[in-house]
């Protein structure tokens, strides 16, 4: 993980509750559990999938969700990595992810980008993520 300032406390506290989040997108999506991965979003989030499909707000991503996520054939790990942060604001980052599908007879990757902000409790939610699948 890169950042691109300094790490202070703060910063440094931000960014460990940002790698948390990304490793609950993984926890969520390796166990396929919707309800973990419909927690980490904003209410009115966007998210765009893989293959383009624009979802906006936290119900359009639920259906979505809840129709795809345990339905979903991959066999093997699903890891996630953060690459780099870019915080646009103090309580706004735009996160780039290394997402990969390892299975024994094949592998997948993708970039997911992740802007999140922080809410007034703390927490970091995906707020408007871009889903791209890597074409090699």
């Amino acid at each position: 993980m890169v950042p691109m300032t300094t790490p202070t406390t703060s910063r440094a506290a931000d960014l460990e509750a940002i790698s948390r989040l990304v490793a609950t997108v993984e926890h969520s999506q390796v166990n396929k559990d919707p309800e973990e991965f419909l927690g980490l979003f904003h209410p009115d989030a966007i998210w765009t999938t893989g293959h383009g499909k624009v979802l906006i707000g936290l119900d359009a991503i639920s259906e979505f969700t809840r129709k795809v996520l345990p339905a979903a054939d991959w066999d093997g790990r699903v890891t996630y990595e953060v690459v780099h942060v870019l915080f646009i604001s103090p309580d706004v980052a735009a996160v780039k992810v290394r997402q990969r599908y390892l299975a024994p007879d094949e592998e997948s990757e993708g970039a997911p980008l992740y802007v999140i902000s922080k809410q007034d409790d703390g927490r970091w939610l995906l707020t408007a993520c871009q889903n791209t699948v890597v074409v090699t």
